[in-house]
């Protein structure tokens, strides 16, 4: 009997120092902005993602890109220490220099809290030290950073209203309809700023690409990485495409959705998207073998579209493992009429979220 009660209590205190669940997402969740801009601590992952392609004005060609990701760990919200890693904040920077086909890259980390790192909620706000990105009261996004061999200075307008991926921001992303995020996009923000090489700064403009998604169960089990890509057009529209592979190379889901000039939405399904590899890279770093030179085919209510995705140079692979970041290929591409960001993960080792 003693045994049993002693059973009995420690039980109790595994299910009272258990992690609070992660919620679920589920399709028709209402967006509010600029809440929704903000962060969403309860679930287990979220990111907020800029990619951009800007010239200088001697025509020097550069791509951007910034990304802050929040973790919520396993920890027993009971716990009263201050340094327990309630929230997690990654975060990685890049420029790739068309001129010298270098991509400068730089990452860090830091649990949320004492000053040095934090996720705003409300409104988008999110910083790790002096790396920042922050929607002013004008709506302008304003991120700022000094890494090591670069920094950019850059604000981004926004010039269309944010899109909402998937069923009105319910992104499928594998064949159970637990797999998935809550996901929207801000295309054609309208870039301008400085970035820094070295010691020399040029003024630069062009066009960028904000995504946000929170999920709590993001990939299938099989699944070990996705290709995505989007796409600024030099007429306002936007296209962002994706898809999540098998071991095989094979498409295990996939979708997208695109915006014409005139804002009508077309919301692609697994079978209206098409990714073949047109070229590939072989990393000297890490072996990896990259398809940095594809095709995307869509099918549209206007009919079959296809584009070939080229990369502004072929070594824009990140090894972001020093922050705990994953390996993988992030760089700026060119198609007709038509610029943006491909990522290829899950190329080096399997991801895992």
């Amino acid at each position: 009997m003693i045994l049993r009660l002693v059973r009995l209590f420690f039980a109790a205190l595994l299910v009272a120092a258990a992690p609070a669940p992660y919620p679920v997402v589920t399709p028709g969740r209402g967006f509010a902005f600029p809440t929704d801009h903000g962060g969403h601590p309860g679930y287990r992952t979220e990111w907020w993602y800029v990619t951009g392609n800007v010239r200088a004005d001697d025509g020097r060609e550069f791509g951007f890109q910034i990304t802050f990701f929040r973790v919520r760990p396993r920890v027993d919200p009971t716990n009263p220490s201050a340094f327990a890693a309630r929230q997690v904040l990654f975060a990685h920077v890049a420029v790739s220099d068309a001129h010298s086909t270098r991509l400068l890259h730089d990452s860090r980390s830091a649990r949320a809290g004492f000053g040095i790192a934090n996720a705003r909620l409300g409104d988008g706000d999110i910083a790790i030290r002096d790396w920042r990105l922050v929607r002013l009261s004008n709506g302008v996004w304003r991120t700022r950073v000094t890494a090591r061999g670069f920094a950019f200075d850059l604000s981004l307008k926004p010039t269309q209203p944010p899109l909402l991926q998937g069923e009105r921001g319910f992104s499928r992303k594998g064949p159970n309809p637990a797999e998935a995020s809550y996901y929207y996009s801000v295309p054609q923000l309208a870039v301008q700023g400085e970035i820094k090489i070295g010691d020399v700064s040029y003024a630069i403009s062009g066009k960028a690409w904000l995504d946000r998604e929170w999920s709590s169960n993001y990939l299938n089990p099989v699944a070990v990485g996705w290709d995505w890509t989007g796409l600024n057009f030099d007429d306002g529209s936007a296209l962002m495409l994706f898809h999540i592979r098998r071991a095989d190379g094979m498409s295990l889901w996939a979708g997208g959705s695109y915006r014409d000039a005139k804002a009508r939405l077309v919301v692609l399904a697994p079978r209206d998207v098409l990714f073949r590899t047109q070229r590939r890279w072989r990393s000297s770093r890490t072996g990896a073998i990259y398809p940095v030179a594809q095709s995307v085919t869509v099918r549209l209510p206007t009919g079959i579209r296809t584009l070939i995705l080229a990369p502004l140079f072929d070594d824009q692979e990140v090894d972001a493992r020093r922050s705990g970041l994953p390996v993988y290929w992030e760089g700026a591409v060119k198609t007709q009429g038509a610029a943006g960001y491909l990522e290829l993960t899950g190329y080096v080792a399997p991801l895992r979220m």
